[in-house]
C-alpha cells in the first residue's frame, strides 16, 4: 500500500503518497480502525498532499475512515488539500459534510489537541 502510517504520541499519521485503488483505500480503513483500538489512539491526521484528484468514491472513503475513527472514539483531520482539488471537489458538488480539514500538520496536530483534551468537557467530537 501507498501509505505511510506513523504514530505521533496519541495520533496516527497517515501519509497518501499516490493514488490508491479501492481496494486500498478500504484496507486503509480497515487498518486504520483497528489500530485505533489496540493502540488507543485519539486522532488521526490523513494527509492527502499528493493526490491529483479526489473523486467521489476517494471522498466518500474520507468519509467512512472519519465516522468509523470516531466510532471508535478517534477524532480525524484531513490536511494537504491543494486548491485545485479544493476547487474540483466543490463543483462536483461531494458530500464533505463530516470532513475536517486543515492546511497543514502543524495545525492538524492544533486541532486534534482541542478536540481530543481529556479537560475539556464539551462534546467537541
Amino acid at each position: 500500500m501507498s501509505v505511510a502510517i506513523l504514530r505521533h504520541g496519541d495520533y496516527l499519521i497517515a501519509s497518501i503518497r499516490g493514488d490508491l485503488s479501492d481496494g486500498q483505500l478500504l484496507a486503509l480503513r480497515e487498518d486504520l480502525t483497528e489500530r485505533v483500538g489496540v493502540e488507543r489512539i485519539r486522532g488521526i491526521v490523513i494527509d492527502v498532499a499528493t493526490l491529483d484528484v479526489i473523486d467521489s468514491f476517494v471522498a466518500r472513503a474520507l468519509r467512512s475512515i472519519v465516522q468509523t475513527a470516531a466510532l471508535r472514539g478517534a477524532a480525524t483531520v484531513i490536511v494537504g488539500i491543494r486548491p485545485d482539488v479544493a476547487i474540483a471537489m466543490v463543483q462536483f458538488n461531494l458530500n464533505l459534510e463530516s470532513l475536517r480539514a486543515v492546511l497543514d500538520l502543524d495545525e492538524a496536530v492544533t486541532v486534534l489537541d482541542r478536540l481530543t483534551d481529556p479537560e475539556d468537557d464539551s462534546d467537541a467530537r
